[in-house]
């Protein structure tokens, strides 16, 4: 499979038209979608002085001039969504800063997902002992590439036979922070082993481990993602649907593949994401991603429903004991 990067998944979008207008028509939300956690939305401030970009990054390599905490919450308001876990963008590097000040503002309603190196050329700090310093302000999930969705280390099946994710997956289960992983289907066996290793550590896989980005969901993937649910602490982010599937709202080509996944994990171990600002553009809003759950799932219980929207993330990110 050939790497993918964010900036190539980016390519995508303008090039298949995932990013072009609709008029399809969403619910509005109800009552009862109201405190709905978003399990991954992006921010990031126009003010380079105070929250600088690191070394090689410049203003041109933005997705967006500016995707600011008060935006976000704007924007999540229209649909119910109320808390919001903030996931580190590659352009601040490991500068933090941003996120963790708006956590510290709000942490009833902010969590986040970091970033810590497990495999540099340059001895920097021990990966375990920086996941637990960024989860006292608040951090308590760390983001790994897959294999097929980051430069290329090596070319082995073991891309995590590194002592780095090691200590990182030791870090995580002693001290409940979650690994979640940006990676293809074709990565999970390598997680997969590592899960038998480290049972305790809480991982999330991100977007659904990107099946249907090639606009058909493929039946060996899907058997790999649901056998993954053997393993009690892996979890599974439901969403970025503009960028999966058909691509349009209401994205009811997802249906099926949600389905197999709440029946293999439990909702219990489902959490609903926006991947916002991507997904809240041109049409993609904030209330077609939740609708896909809230409307369009009849095989949902209200408490699935809940238990998606609400309860997973809230659970992990906000009910920290």
């Amino acid at each position: 499979m050939a790497t993918l990067t964010r900036r190539k998944f980016l390519a995508g979008i303008a090039a298949t038209g995932m990013a072009t207008s609709t008029s399809a028509k969403v619910a509005t939300p109800s009552s009862q979608a109201t405190s709905i956690v978003d399990a991954h939305v992006h921010v990031w401030s126009p003010n380079t002085s105070e929250f600088p970009l690191a070394p090689g990054f410049s203003k041109s390599d933005l997705w967006f001039p500016s995707h600011t905490v008060e935006e976000v919450r704007r924007l999540g308001a229209t649909a119910g969504v109320t808390r919001f876990n903030l996931v580190q963008m590659t352009w601040y590097g490991l500068d933090h800063s941003y996120i963790l000040a708006a956590i510290a503002r709000d942490p009833q309603h902010f969590a986040g997902t970091g970033i810590v190196p497990a495999v540099t050329d340059v001895a920097l700090a021990d990966p375990g002992r920086s996941m637990v310093e960024l989860a006292r302000g608040g951090i308590y999930a760390f983001r790994i590439r897959g294999h097929s969705t980051r430069p290329r280390i090596d070319t082995g099946p073991r891309w995590m036979d590194y002592s780095g994710f090691e200590n990182m997956f030791r870090t995580g289960a002693q001290h409940n922070l979650a690994l979640s992983f940006l990676l293809g289907p074709s990565d999970l066996p390598e997680v997969d082993r590592m899960c038998k290793r480290f049972p305790q550590t809480p991982v999330i896989l991100d977007h659904f481990c990107l099946i249907g980005r090639e606009k058909t969901l493929v039946e060996k993937e899907i058997q790999t993602l649901c056998k993954m649910a053997q393993h009690p602490r892996v979890m599974v982010k439901l969403g970025a649907f503009y960028g999966l599937g058909a691509q349009q709202p209401p994205y009811l080509d997802m249906v099926p593949l949600i389905r197999r996944v709440v029946d293999a994990f439990g909702p219990q171990r489902c959490m609903w994401e926006s991947d916002a600002p991507l997904q809240s553009r041109d049409g993609h809003t904030f209330a077609a991603a939740v609708a896909v759950i809230r409307d369009h799932c009849p095989f949902l219980s209200p408490t699935d429903k809940q238990k998606i929207l609400t309860s997973t993330a809230e659970n992990f990110f906000f009910r920290r004991t």
